[in-house]
């Protein structure tokens, strides 16, 4: 298994993982079971422990895809740029859980707030997360591709094609 293949198994894990823990958060929260909620905090800390592994194998997986035909750089570059915000908000996140789950276990006053804030913050990371994900799924899925960037892409390809980079202007 190289990187790419370690890229690919491991990228969906944050995206889903923390969809469901803001939503048992949000249960914890509502039903004010701290055992709930302690299990949500425990399941962003593994989330953002598993994006370092899913950010530090993008760039090796882009390396390998990057020239073959139909892919489009742009998409690329706008996948690197925002995971590398999305891991960065990630690392919030599981930080603010484990000062949550400290607060929780030490009874600290402070531990809804933080708890609170966890919950916003991980609302805008599952977000941002699901974005990268969508983006970093229409490098190789042509198909979930907005007419545009299927344009953009038809003639990134038929520069590379073309045996002088130029665009065939043949109507054969």
């Amino acid at each position: 298994m190289d990187a790419t293949h370690l890229h690919l198994a491991l990228t969906h894990f944050p995206i889903i993982g923390t969809i469901v823990g803001v939503l048992i958060l949000a249960y914890g929260l509502f039903s004010k079971n701290d055992s709930v909620i302690k299990a949500a905090l425990g399941t962003f800390v593994l989330m953002a422990i598993l994006t370092i592994p899913v950010f530090l194998t993008g760039e090796p997986a882009a390396e390998t895809v990057e020239n073959l035909p139909g892919v489009s750089e742009n998409i690329i570059e706008e996948h690197e740029e925002l995971a590398e915000k999305a891991i960065w908000l990630m690392g919030l996140l599981g930080i603010l859980s484990i000062f949550g789950l400290y607060a929780i276990y030490r009874r600290l006053s402070f531990s809804k707030i933080i708890t609170t804030a966890v919950l916003i913050i991980s609302l805008a990371t599952s977000g941002l997360f699901a974005y990268v994900g969508n983006l970093g799924g229409q490098i190789r899925h042509t198909e979930i591709r907005t007419n545009a960037t299927n344009a953009q892409s038809d003639n990134n390809t038929e520069n590379k094609n073309s045996p002088n980079g130029e665009e065939d202007k043949d109507d054969d």
